[in-house]
């Protein structure tokens, strides 16, 4: 679990480093890429919640 919560953690530290010195000037792209980025780290949050559930639901049936 330690290894998605890392992966998860650098992806925002790369969300707020790109919005800070490399956005594109470009105000719709710039729009686009932050929505494709805030979008794919809402579905990352799902899947860590999906592992979490999987493995609680093995737990339980031990």
């Amino acid at each position: 679990m330690k290894k998605q919560l890392y992966v998860y953690l650098v992806l925002i530290l790369a969300f707020i480093v790109y919005n800070q010195f490399f956005q594109v000037q470009d105000e719709r792209t710039n729009s686009l890429i932050n929505i494709l980025f805030a979008s794919f780290l809402f579905l990352y949050i799902g899947y860590i919640a999906y592992v979490v559930l999987k493995r609680l639901k093995k737990s339980s049936k031990k």
